[in-house]
């Protein structure tokens, strides 16, 4: 291990942390099993900060981030992992937050994943979304998804993502994987590049503005297989705010286009798991004629039903995924309540279950 930092890195993976807080004014923390957790260590001033982080980090992104006060970047420790960087300036001076992504690509199986998202899998056109919070582990199932298409099916994918995360090594696919700010200026012009790159498969790591996601939609009218992620906690959000994102007199035409586009929605959401470690909680959507029409006609609120009513299709909503890990016993009543999205409906049938419910003025928020 080369650099004084790569001690850190290798403590957070034995302990099996998510991820590495440094925050000037405080020792460093960990994140495990959803828990913070400060390590025994000196409090960290600006000097030391820089002794550790800047030997770690390309010289022009370290330029960049003491001009800007932010930067994104992905770090390796051969032998160990890779990391995702996040630098930062805060009212104490600077930060940092580190992620393990594991160097090994997890299959759908040992994530857990509904039976029904495999069939992202076999999909050739159109556009999928995986969605959720940050930290909810959508990059970790697009992986799985890629990893297993890459294995099956002769076609070129084209990633482009910031920072790169997970890399694909070409198995019976050619997978490219493009780094924003590295090898393009930004999602938009990576986009718009992807699409002279013959490309079966183009994954974009965050359908984050206007610009970015018009052009996934635009890809996805051309026939491409176009994944997609953002930060939404059920597919009637994420069509919401999709639509959102555009001027009130072009909502009607992109609702047509995601109308005729879209193929699946999954949500995701990260839950303690009783016996340590974590669980996801996993909401999908298939679109068929009828869901289209209620996306045409801006009835997106009742998406939801539709999914619960979609279940002979695969459908999953997220708060009958919730139910299952409770009567699993994997998660507590207290974490079905918090992340459910009807959370009556949840503390009636809790209540019908059996199961001792907070009162509302401790479990609604």
């Amino acid at each position: 291990m080369d650099k004084e930092i790569d001690r850190f890195f290798k403590l957070m993976v034995d302990r099996g942390a998510s991820d590495m807080h440094f925050s000037v004014g405080r020792p460093p923390i960990f994140r495990a099993s959803g828990r913070i957790e400060p390590i025994r260590f000196r409090v960290l001033d600006d000097d030391y900060y820089t002794r550790l982080v800047k030997p770690m980090t390309p010289p022009e992104m370290w330029e960049e981030f003491v001009k800007t006060g932010d930067m994104d970047f992905a770090y390796e420790v051969p032998g160990l992992a890779r990391f995702r960087v996040n630098l930062f300036k805060q009212q104490r001076g600077m930060g940092a937050v580190f992620r393990v992504i594991p160097a090994k690509i997890l299959t759908l199986e040992q994530l857990r994943m509904p039976k029904s998202v495999h069939r992202l899998v076999g999909f050739t056109k159109g556009l999928c979304l995986v969605t959720g919070p940050t930290g909810s582990g959508k990059s970790t199932t697009l992986a799985a998804i890629i990893n297993e298409i890459n294995a099956t099916r002769k076609m070129h994918i084209l990633t482009i993502e910031d920072p790169i995360e997970f890399v694909h090594k070409n198995q019976n696919a050619l997978v490219t994987q493009r780094e924003v700010h590295k090898h393009s200026n930004d999602f938009r012009s990576a986009l718009k590049a992807g699409m002279r790159q013959d490309p079966d498969i183009i994954l974009v790591g965050e359908m984050r503005d206007q610009v970015t996601i018009e052009m996934a939609l635009n890809a996805a009218e051309t026939g491409v297989l176009v994944f997609g992620t953002l930060h939404t906690n059920s597919a009637a959000k994420t069509m919401d705010r999709i639509i959102n994102v555009f001027p009130s007199d072009r909502q009607e035409n992109i609702r047509g286009i995601i109308a005729n586009v879209l193929k699946c929605v999954v949500s995701q959401q990260l839950l303690r798991r009783k016996k340590g470690g974590r669980v996801a909680a996993v909401e999908v959507l298939f679109c068929h004629p009828g869901v289209s029409a209620l996306i045409r006609h801006d009835k997106t609120h009742q998406i939801t039903s539709a999914i619960q009513t979609g279940v002979g299709m695969g459908m999953i909503s997220m708060d009958s995924s919730l139910k299952q890990l409770v009567q699993q016993d994997v998660i507590t009543v207290e974490a079905a309540l918090e992340k459910a999205l009807d959370k009556d409906d949840m503390r009636a049938w809790l209540k019908e279950y059996g199961a001792e419910v907070p009162d509302e003025a401790d479990g609604g928020h």
